[in-house]
């Protein structure tokens, strides 16, 4: 794969990400920190909470990482912008809005394969520093990976009702920007194409679950 950019010139742009964005990158993570806690005290009526959360995470990553940062070094960071701000409007209609992105207490492996992509996502500076890259030149937070695996943790536990064009966006990000795993050696972006693989399972297998139940209605028709 051909990129306009180097390796270097990539790390310069976490670089400055960091070093002058790294008090509101520290708010976010307290602010995604408290959402998720308070997600798992949450009555129905708070069920907006953390999908507004996830919504301004896309449109911090879109604005402040994509057009502010990214696009210095590549053209299509513009058009990754427009995306991650329709992720947003997603998120905040169908989560904030119609209330149909919960967490819900149900299959045992989905709630275990759901917190643990939540966990990786709160502590994703943590495993990129643990890597052995130094400060500022590494990903942290509010840029749209540790994003990305955030919201499939939720999305992967969400009602069953909720429309899958949300999926849409995160899970092809979630192959395009896991590609830096490989292009750039950084690790911590391999869990990202799992998520990927994950959510992709897991369109695969509701849609499989509701070919019999159209089938039907169909016949019945």
């Amino acid at each position: 794969m051909t990129l306009p950019f180097t390796s270097d010139e990539f790390f310069e742009v976490l670089a400055a990400y960091n070093q002058r964005m790294w008090p509101y990158a520290l708010g976010l993570w307290l602010l995604t920190l408290w959402g998720v806690i308070a997600t798992t005290r949450a009555t129905p009526g708070r069920r907006w909470l953390m999908p507004a959360v996830l919504a301004v995470h896309w449109a911090w990553s879109a604005v402040a990482y994509h057009a502010a940062f990214f696009s210095i070094i590549n053209p299509a960071a513009w058009l990754f912008a427009a995306l991650f701000l329709v992720e947003a409007g997603l998120l905040f209609w169908y989560g904030a809005v119609e209330r149909r992105l919960p967490l819900p207490l149900g299959s045992p492996l989905r709630d275990a394969v759901s917190w643990a992509l939540i966990a990786y996502a709160l502590l994703y500076p943590v495993i990129a520093r643990a890597e052995g890259r130094a400060f500022p030149r590494l990903p942290t937070f509010g840029v749209p990976c540790p994003t990305t695996i955030l919201t499939i943790g939720f999305l992967v536990a969400a009602d069953r009702s909720l429309p899958r064009l949300v999926a849409v966006i995160p899970m092809v990000w979630a192959f395009v920007g896991g590609s830096a795993a490989f292009l750039f050696g950084v690790r911590a972006d391999l869990m990202l194409i799992a998520a990927g693989i994950i959510l992709a399972v897991d369109i695969l297998a509701s849609l499989h679950r509701k070919a019999p139940i159209l089938q039907a209605r169909n016949a019945n028709s």
